[in-house]
Protein backbone atom coordinates (compact mmCIF):
# COMPACT_ATOMS: atom_id res chain seq x y z
CA UNK A 1 0.00 0.00 0.00
CA UNK A 2 0.95 3.44 -0.68
CA UNK A 3 2.61 5.54 2.17
CA UNK A 4 0.45 8.53 1.48
CA UNK A 5 -3.15 7.74 2.10
CA UNK A 6 -6.36 9.44 0.74
CA UNK A 7 -8.03 11.84 3.56
CA UNK A 8 -10.66 10.14 5.76
CA UNK A 9 -9.50 6.54 5.29
CA UNK A 10 -11.70 4.27 7.13
CA UNK A 11 -11.13 -0.16 8.31
CA UNK A 12 -13.17 -2.00 5.85
CA UNK A 13 -14.73 -3.72 8.37
CA UNK A 14 -16.91 -0.59 8.93
CA UNK A 15 -20.39 -0.99 7.28
CA UNK A 16 -20.76 0.93 4.34
CA UNK A 17 -23.93 2.11 2.68
CA UNK A 18 -23.16 -0.55 -0.17
CA UNK A 19 -24.37 -3.34 2.12
CA UNK A 20 -22.26 -5.47 4.82
CA UNK A 21 -18.74 -5.54 5.25
CA UNK A 22 -16.76 -6.22 2.41
CA UNK A 23 -14.33 -9.78 2.32
CA UNK A 24 -10.91 -8.73 0.67
CA UNK A 25 -9.84 -11.96 -1.36
CA UNK A 26 -6.37 -13.67 -0.13
CA UNK A 27 -3.98 -11.23 -0.32
CA UNK A 28 -6.07 -8.04 -1.00
CA UNK A 29 -7.05 -5.48 1.78
CA UNK A 30 -9.92 -3.34 1.32
CA UNK A 31 -10.89 0.16 2.65
CA UNK A 32 -12.79 3.03 2.45
CA UNK A 33 -11.21 6.21 1.00
CA UNK A 34 -13.29 9.50 1.83
CA UNK A 35 -13.33 13.20 0.02
CA UNK A 36 -16.03 15.56 0.61
CA UNK A 37 -19.23 14.36 -1.07
CA UNK A 38 -17.57 11.17 -2.45
CA UNK A 39 -17.07 7.78 -0.77
CA UNK A 40 -14.47 5.31 -2.15
CA UNK A 41 -13.93 1.87 -1.34
CA UNK A 42 -10.14 0.62 -2.96
CA UNK A 43 -9.22 -2.52 -3.12
CA UNK A 44 -5.32 -2.98 -2.43
CA UNK A 45 -2.76 -5.87 -2.57
CA UNK A 46 0.54 -4.39 -0.75
CA UNK A 47 3.51 -4.94 -2.79
CA UNK A 48 6.38 -6.80 -2.46
CA UNK A 49 9.14 -4.06 -2.21
CA UNK A 50 8.17 -0.46 -1.17
CA UNK A 51 9.97 1.28 -3.94
CA UNK A 52 7.46 0.01 -7.00
CA UNK A 53 5.51 2.52 -9.58
CA UNK A 54 2.04 3.33 -8.56
CA UNK A 55 -0.99 2.09 -10.53
CA UNK A 56 -4.83 2.27 -10.53
CA UNK A 57 -7.20 -0.13 -11.60
CA UNK A 58 -10.81 1.16 -13.27
CA UNK A 59 -13.36 -1.23 -13.85
CA UNK A 60 -16.13 -1.41 -16.38
CA UNK A 61 -20.01 -1.08 -16.37
CA UNK A 62 -21.34 -3.47 -14.18
CA UNK A 63 -18.16 -4.22 -12.38
CA UNK A 64 -15.92 -3.68 -9.71
CA UNK A 65 -12.70 -3.51 -8.43
CA UNK A 66 -12.65 -7.58 -8.00
CA UNK A 67 -12.09 -7.38 -11.97
CA UNK A 68 -8.96 -6.52 -11.22
CA UNK A 69 -7.87 -9.23 -8.71
CA UNK A 70 -6.03 -12.02 -11.29
CA UNK A 71 -3.63 -9.34 -13.16
CA UNK A 72 -3.26 -6.94 -9.74
CA UNK A 73 -2.01 -10.69 -8.23
CA UNK A 74 0.70 -11.24 -11.21
CA UNK A 75 2.33 -7.73 -10.57
CA UNK A 76 2.25 -7.42 -6.95
CA UNK A 77 6.36 -7.67 -7.83
CA UNK A 78 5.97 -4.76 -10.51
CA UNK A 79 3.92 -2.25 -9.41
CA UNK A 80 2.17 -1.14 -5.93
CA UNK A 81 -2.07 -1.48 -7.35
CA UNK A 82 -4.74 -0.24 -6.13
CA UNK A 83 -8.21 -0.39 -8.08
CA UNK A 84 -11.08 1.47 -6.99
CA UNK A 85 -14.61 0.93 -6.74
CA UNK A 86 -16.23 3.63 -9.15
CA UNK A 87 -19.47 5.54 -7.28
CA UNK A 88 -22.32 3.03 -7.25
CA UNK A 89 -20.56 -0.21 -7.83
CA UNK A 90 -19.07 -2.26 -5.90
CA UNK A 91 -18.80 -1.75 -2.36
CA UNK A 92 -18.29 2.02 -2.73
CA UNK A 93 -22.27 3.96 -2.11
CA UNK A 94 -23.63 6.43 -4.96
CA UNK A 95 -22.89 9.69 -5.66
CA UNK A 96 -24.33 12.90 -4.40
CA UNK A 97 -24.74 14.12 -7.79
CA UNK A 98 -26.20 10.76 -9.41
CA UNK A 99 -24.07 11.84 -12.29
CA UNK A 100 -22.62 8.97 -13.50
CA UNK A 101 -21.72 10.13 -17.01
CA UNK A 102 -17.52 9.16 -18.37
CA UNK A 103 -16.55 12.60 -17.62
CA UNK A 104 -18.15 12.70 -13.77
CA UNK A 105 -16.52 8.95 -13.44
CA UNK A 106 -12.85 10.85 -14.79
CA UNK A 107 -13.15 13.55 -12.58
CA UNK A 108 -13.42 10.62 -9.54
CA UNK A 109 -10.33 9.29 -10.52
CA UNK A 110 -8.46 12.69 -10.62
CA UNK A 111 -9.86 13.66 -7.62
CA UNK A 112 -8.61 10.29 -6.00
CA UNK A 113 -5.15 10.77 -6.88
CA UNK A 114 -4.90 14.44 -6.27
CA UNK A 115 -6.03 13.98 -2.72
CA UNK A 116 -3.90 10.81 -2.31
CA UNK A 117 -0.83 12.38 -4.21
CA UNK A 118 -0.15 9.12 -5.97
CA UNK A 119 0.43 10.35 -10.03
CA UNK A 120 1.54 9.82 -12.04
CA UNK A 121 0.26 6.31 -12.33
CA UNK A 122 0.49 3.38 -14.05
CA UNK A 123 -3.12 3.52 -15.14
CA UNK A 124 -5.39 0.23 -16.36
CA UNK A 125 -9.23 0.44 -17.32
CA UNK A 126 -11.48 -2.08 -19.03
CA UNK A 127 -14.63 -0.86 -21.09
CA UNK A 128 -16.52 1.74 -19.23
CA UNK A 129 -12.94 1.98 -17.60
CA UNK A 130 -10.87 2.40 -20.45
CA UNK A 131 -13.33 5.49 -21.75
CA UNK A 132 -12.73 7.01 -18.21
CA UNK A 133 -8.96 6.21 -18.02
CA UNK A 134 -8.60 7.49 -21.73
CA UNK A 135 -10.33 10.85 -20.71
CA UNK A 136 -7.89 11.06 -17.48
CA UNK A 137 -5.06 10.13 -19.77
CA UNK A 138 -5.71 13.54 -21.90
CA UNK A 139 -6.85 16.09 -20.08
CA UNK A 140 -4.93 15.34 -17.05
CA UNK A 141 -1.37 13.94 -18.27
CA UNK A 142 0.70 14.80 -15.16
CA UNK A 143 -1.36 12.02 -14.02
CA UNK A 144 -0.65 9.10 -16.07
CA UNK A 145 2.54 7.62 -16.55
CA UNK A 146 1.25 4.53 -18.92
CA UNK A 147 -1.87 3.68 -19.81
CA UNK A 148 -3.52 0.36 -20.53
CA UNK A 149 -6.68 -0.14 -22.16
CA UNK A 150 -8.90 -3.40 -22.42
CA UNK A 151 -11.42 -3.18 -24.65
CA UNK A 152 -12.12 0.41 -23.80
CA UNK A 153 -15.75 1.44 -24.99
CA UNK A 154 -14.95 3.88 -27.37
CA UNK A 155 -17.83 4.70 -29.92
CA UNK A 156 -18.46 2.80 -32.90
CA UNK A 157 -20.71 3.24 -35.60
CA UNK A 158 -22.07 0.29 -35.60
CA UNK A 159 -22.38 -1.61 -32.32
CA UNK A 160 -22.51 -5.15 -32.09
CA UNK A 161 -25.80 -6.47 -31.49
CA UNK A 162 -24.60 -8.88 -28.17
CA UNK A 163 -24.29 -5.16 -26.89
CA UNK A 164 -27.73 -3.54 -27.96
CA UNK A 165 -29.68 -4.40 -24.45
CA UNK A 166 -26.73 -2.59 -22.64
CA UNK A 167 -27.48 0.62 -24.52
CA UNK A 168 -30.96 0.20 -24.06
CA UNK A 169 -30.80 0.50 -20.40
CA UNK A 170 -30.08 4.36 -21.53
CA UNK A 171 -33.89 4.50 -23.16
CA UNK A 172 -35.77 5.58 -20.05
CA UNK A 173 -38.17 2.30 -18.90
CA UNK A 174 -36.16 0.18 -20.44
CA UNK A 175 -34.97 -1.09 -17.03
CA UNK A 176 -37.88 -1.56 -15.38
CA UNK A 177 -38.85 -3.28 -17.96
CA UNK A 178 -35.84 -5.23 -17.47
CA UNK A 179 -36.46 -5.79 -13.74
CA UNK A 180 -39.66 -6.96 -14.40
CA UNK A 181 -39.18 -9.46 -17.44
CA UNK A 182 -36.05 -11.33 -14.77
CA UNK A 183 -37.80 -11.09 -12.00
CA UNK A 184 -37.35 -15.06 -11.70
CA UNK A 185 -34.00 -15.44 -12.66
CA UNK A 186 -31.73 -16.47 -9.59
CA UNK A 187 -28.67 -14.88 -8.78
CA UNK A 188 -26.54 -18.15 -10.39
CA UNK A 189 -28.60 -17.85 -13.55
CA UNK A 190 -28.27 -14.17 -13.90
CA UNK A 191 -23.89 -14.53 -13.81
CA UNK A 192 -24.69 -17.40 -16.18
CA UNK A 193 -25.92 -14.72 -18.19
CA UNK A 194 -23.12 -12.37 -17.64
CA UNK A 195 -20.56 -15.00 -17.47
CA UNK A 196 -21.75 -16.35 -21.20
CA UNK A 197 -21.48 -12.23 -22.33
CA UNK A 198 -18.23 -10.85 -21.15
CA UNK A 199 -16.12 -14.27 -21.36
CA UNK A 200 -14.53 -15.69 -24.95
CA UNK A 201 -14.68 -19.23 -22.80
CA UNK A 202 -16.75 -19.12 -19.88
CA UNK A 203 -15.05 -22.83 -18.84
CA UNK A 204 -12.13 -20.83 -17.86
CA UNK A 205 -14.14 -19.92 -14.59
CA UNK A 206 -13.10 -22.13 -12.01
CA UNK A 207 -15.77 -22.67 -9.77
CA UNK A 208 -14.79 -21.09 -6.49
CA UNK A 209 -14.51 -17.90 -8.58
CA UNK A 210 -18.16 -18.44 -10.28
CA UNK A 211 -19.26 -19.01 -6.60
CA UNK A 212 -17.84 -15.44 -5.71
CA UNK A 213 -19.15 -13.94 -8.47
CA UNK A 214 -23.17 -15.33 -7.49
CA UNK A 215 -22.45 -14.25 -4.07
CA UNK A 216 -21.23 -10.49 -5.54
CA UNK A 217 -24.78 -10.62 -7.71
CA UNK A 218 -26.79 -11.63 -5.03
CA UNK A 219 -25.78 -8.39 -2.73
CA UNK A 220 -25.97 -5.65 -5.69
CA UNK A 221 -29.51 -7.08 -6.93
CA UNK A 222 -30.28 -6.11 -3.03
CA UNK A 223 -29.07 -2.39 -3.05
CA UNK A 224 -32.06 -0.49 -3.96
CA UNK A 225 -30.07 1.77 -6.17
CA UNK A 226 -28.77 -0.96 -8.78
CA UNK A 227 -30.33 -0.58 -11.48
CA UNK A 228 -30.61 3.73 -11.69
CA UNK A 229 -26.77 3.61 -11.21
CA UNK A 230 -26.61 1.18 -14.11
CA UNK A 231 -29.50 3.30 -16.10
CA UNK A 232 -27.68 5.91 -15.96
CA UNK A 233 -24.10 4.54 -16.20
CA UNK A 234 -25.42 3.33 -19.66
CA UNK A 235 -26.63 6.81 -20.10
CA UNK A 236 -23.30 8.38 -19.98
CA UNK A 237 -21.72 5.75 -22.18
CA UNK A 238 -24.13 6.85 -24.74
CA UNK A 239 -23.63 9.80 -24.36
CA UNK A 240 -19.86 9.77 -24.55
CA UNK A 241 -20.41 8.41 -27.29
CA UNK A 242 -22.13 11.20 -29.31
CA UNK A 243 -20.24 14.31 -28.44
CA UNK A 244 -17.88 15.34 -30.74
CA UNK A 245 -15.29 18.20 -31.55
CA UNK A 246 -12.32 17.91 -28.26
CA UNK A 247 -14.23 16.26 -25.90
CA UNK A 248 -15.44 13.37 -27.97
CA UNK A 249 -13.36 10.60 -26.97
CA UNK A 250 -11.65 9.58 -30.00
CA UNK A 251 -10.13 13.23 -30.01
CA UNK A 252 -8.74 12.57 -26.95
CA UNK A 253 -7.39 9.42 -27.59
CA UNK A 254 -5.26 11.44 -29.95
CA UNK A 255 -4.44 13.83 -27.48
CA UNK A 256 -2.65 10.70 -24.94
CA UNK A 257 0.59 11.48 -24.03
CA UNK A 258 1.46 8.55 -22.07
CA UNK A 259 2.47 5.22 -23.40
CA UNK A 260 -0.80 2.84 -23.88
CA UNK A 261 -0.79 -0.80 -24.39
CA UNK A 262 -4.45 -1.66 -25.69
CA UNK A 263 -6.01 -5.20 -25.09
CA UNK A 264 -8.77 -6.38 -27.78
CA UNK A 265 -10.21 -10.01 -27.60
CA UNK A 266 -11.41 -11.77 -30.54
CA UNK A 267 -14.61 -13.05 -28.93
CA UNK A 268 -15.65 -9.93 -27.36
CA UNK A 269 -19.23 -9.49 -27.75
CA UNK A 270 -19.20 -6.21 -26.14
CA UNK A 271 -16.98 -4.31 -28.31
CA UNK A 272 -16.03 -5.27 -31.68
CA UNK A 273 -12.33 -6.73 -32.35
CA UNK A 274 -12.97 -4.84 -35.61
CA UNK A 275 -11.87 -1.19 -33.36
CA UNK A 276 -8.48 -2.62 -32.21
CA UNK A 277 -6.65 -1.43 -35.43
CA UNK A 278 -8.24 2.09 -35.40
CA UNK A 279 -7.48 2.60 -31.79
CA UNK A 280 -4.01 1.73 -32.31
CA UNK A 281 -3.97 4.55 -34.71
CA UNK A 282 -5.87 6.82 -32.67
CA UNK A 283 -3.17 6.54 -29.55
CA UNK A 284 -0.06 7.63 -30.62
CA UNK A 285 3.13 5.15 -30.45
CA UNK A 286 1.03 2.92 -29.05
CA UNK A 287 1.39 -1.09 -28.92
CA UNK A 288 -1.78 -3.48 -29.39
CA UNK A 289 -2.32 -6.96 -27.96
CA UNK A 290 -5.07 -8.83 -29.92
CA UNK A 291 -5.95 -12.34 -27.84
CA UNK A 292 -8.74 -14.21 -30.66
CA UNK A 293 -9.73 -16.37 -27.96
CA UNK A 294 -10.38 -13.95 -25.00
CA UNK A 295 -13.80 -12.16 -24.69
CA UNK A 296 -14.53 -8.67 -22.58
CA UNK A 297 -12.51 -8.45 -19.76
CA UNK A 298 -8.48 -10.36 -21.08
CA UNK A 299 -7.41 -9.64 -17.92
CA UNK A 300 -9.92 -11.99 -16.16
CA UNK A 301 -9.13 -14.74 -18.71
CA UNK A 302 -5.68 -14.73 -19.64
CA UNK A 303 -4.36 -12.35 -16.43
CA UNK A 304 -0.47 -14.05 -17.25
CA UNK A 305 -0.72 -12.68 -20.69
CA UNK A 306 -1.86 -8.84 -20.18
CA UNK A 307 0.52 -8.20 -17.13
CA UNK A 308 3.75 -10.28 -19.45
CA UNK A 309 2.54 -7.25 -21.89
CA UNK A 310 2.41 -4.75 -19.32
CA UNK A 311 5.24 -5.25 -17.93
CA UNK A 312 7.08 -5.43 -20.94
CA UNK A 313 5.67 -2.11 -21.67
CA UNK A 314 7.00 -0.88 -17.97
CA UNK A 315 10.48 -1.99 -18.85
CA UNK A 316 10.34 -0.68 -22.26
CA UNK A 317 9.12 3.02 -21.09
CA UNK A 318 11.43 2.85 -18.05
CA UNK A 319 14.93 1.96 -20.23
CA UNK A 320 13.38 5.24 -22.59
CA UNK A 321 13.21 7.63 -19.49
CA UNK A 322 16.68 5.95 -18.73
CA UNK A 323 18.38 6.82 -21.74
CA UNK A 324 16.93 10.23 -22.04
CA UNK A 325 17.89 10.76 -18.56
CA UNK A 326 21.58 9.88 -19.40
CA UNK A 327 21.87 12.06 -22.56
CA UNK A 328 20.76 15.00 -20.92
CA UNK A 329 23.16 14.39 -17.99
CA UNK A 330 26.07 14.09 -20.84
CA UNK A 331 25.07 17.67 -22.10
CA UNK A 332 25.36 18.98 -18.91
Amino acid sequence: MSSTEPPGVRSPSEPSSAGGAARPADGEQLRTARLPGLELAVRTRPPRRTDLPPALFVHGLGGSSQNWSELMARLEDTVDGEALDLPGFGWSPPSADRDYSVTAFARVVIRYLDAAGRGPVHLFGNSLGGAVSTRVAAVRPDLVRTLTLVSPALPELRVQRSAVPTALLAVPGVAGLFTRLTRGLTAEQRTRGVTALCYGDPSRVTPEGFARAVEEMERRMALPYFWDVMTRSSRGIVDAYTLGGQHGLWRQAQRVLAPTLLVYGGRDQLVSYRMAHRAAAAFRGSRLLCLPGAGHVAMMEYPEVVAAAFTELLRDTEGAAGAAGNTEDGRG
